[in-house]
């Protein structure tokens, strides 16, 4: 069914678009060419960008180009995925395509924009398979785009910048908080910086001695659309527990009779990626499968400080000593999980302290990574409302 087109609006090859807004292909509006280098002519100390097929970009100590550039992976798991945007000296490498010397008429940010939001689409629409091994240069010259006045795709793409920048800005925010918490851990869950406070020693103790630890069930259950939540490996490796299946209250309740989750407790992953663990800090009425072990700590610890302290590189090479070494994928039975040894400290009230510091600097990382997912929201609705014309920054010409 053909929708009707709004007053003021036309039907187009690249969809509804503002009357006063023209179309062209890409390269009557640029020049496409492809690099010269490769991937071992980079320098870690080098002066200049070198663009390869990742959305990282490493340094090289030689330009060919000085100016303002699209990049675009021609090839690779970044194939219609990665996109770079410069204005200055660089380098590229020869599966790396350049769109660069853009028409009068093109602003080069609000081709980026456009570029990177609609590009995968238009590629997937030409090839039958679920990926793209790799783009040819006609898929980048042939593609339509839509051209506002000049004076408005630059009211646009200066809107996407702000946008684009809260972005960026917010991510390096995060990912320099986690680098502190990672010192931090490092320091707190092996005693080289002690709380103000606290001068008791710590203590070898065997994670069997600390904690009772069960099993999940081993058979698989009948899901349903909803009911009682079923956990497994995904969730707690993936931090996500949200995107469960379901299981009846029925089965469930057969499920539960040896054992019962409950808040407070520790999910610790089993099979593939081991030792992944995750503090139940929210009231739960679930079952759980058996690439998973329920720790219930006993009285005189501190569960929170266990689930932390499970990050740290030593209790990471405790679970590899005590893995099932052939197993593939890897495993690790409910008697090596108990002997895994922990370096703690001696009392409940210095595990606590220690638990606290960790999981407020974790609840201001979380704040931080909704903070960004709401960003990355917005901007993702302005481009897909300003790119299209569905919402205008100028009055129509």
């Amino acid at each position: 069914m053909v929708t009707e087109v709004p007053k003021g609006y036309k039907r187009t090859e690249v969809g509804v678009i503002p009357k006063d807004w023209d179309i062209d292909f890409v390269g009557n509006l640029a020049s496409i060419t492809t690099g010269s280098k490769n991937t071992q002519d980079k320098r870690e100390d080098g002066q200049y960008p070198f663009f390869v097929r990742s959305q990282i970009a490493e340094r090289i100590n030689s330009f060919s180009y000085d100016g303002e550039a699209v990049l675009t992976a021609g090839d690779g798991v970044g194939t219609g995925k990665v996109f770079h945007y410069i204005n200055g000296k660089f380098d590229y490498h020869q599966r790396v395509y350049k769109i660069s010397d853009f028409k009068k008429k093109l602003d080069g940010k609000f081709f980026y924009f456009y570029f990177s939001n609609h590009f995968y689409a238009r590629i997937m629409q030409m090839t039958a398979k679920s990926s793209v091994d790799s783009i040819r240069m006609e898929m980048i010259a042939d593609m339509q785009i839509p051209l506002p006045s000049y004076s408005e795709q630059k009211e646009i793409s200066t809107a996407l910048n702000d946008i684009a920048l809260l972005v960026d800005d917010l991510g390096m925010l995060i990912r320099k908080k986690k680098n502190l918490k990672k010192g931090v851990m490092h320091e707190l869950l092996t005693g080289k910086k002690r709380l103000i406070g606290f001068k008791d020693k710590w203590i070898k103790k065997r994670l069997g001695e600390i904690a009772e630890i069960r099993d999940g069930t081993h058979q698989t259950p009948e899901y349903v659309a909803s009911g009682i939540p079923f956990y497994s490996v995904e969730n707690v490796t993936a931090n996500d527990f949200k995107k469960t299946k379901f299981i009846s209250e029925k089965e469930h309740s057969v499920l539960t009779k040896s054992y019962r989750i409950e808040k407070g407790d520790i999910l610790m992953t089993r099979i593939g990626s081991i030792g992944d663990c995750k503090y139940v800090y929210w009231d739960v009425n679930a079952s759980f499968y058996v690439s998973l072990a329920l720790l219930k700590v006993k009285k005189g610890y501190s569960p929170q400080f266990i689930a932390h302290y499970s990050q740290s590189a030593y209790f990471k090479k405790e679970i590899e000593l005590n893995s099932l070494q052939s197993a593939i994928p890897k495993k690790i039975n409910l008697g090596q999980i108990s002997n895994v040894n922990l370096e703690i400290p001696e009392t409940q009230e210095e595990q606590q302290a220690i638990a606290l510091i960790l999981s407020d600097m974790d609840v201001e990382i979380e704040e931080l990574e909704q903070k960004l997912d709401k960003y990355k929201a917005i901007k993702q609705g302005l481009m897909q409302e300003l790119l299209t014309g569905k919402r205008r920054l100028v009055t129509a010409e």
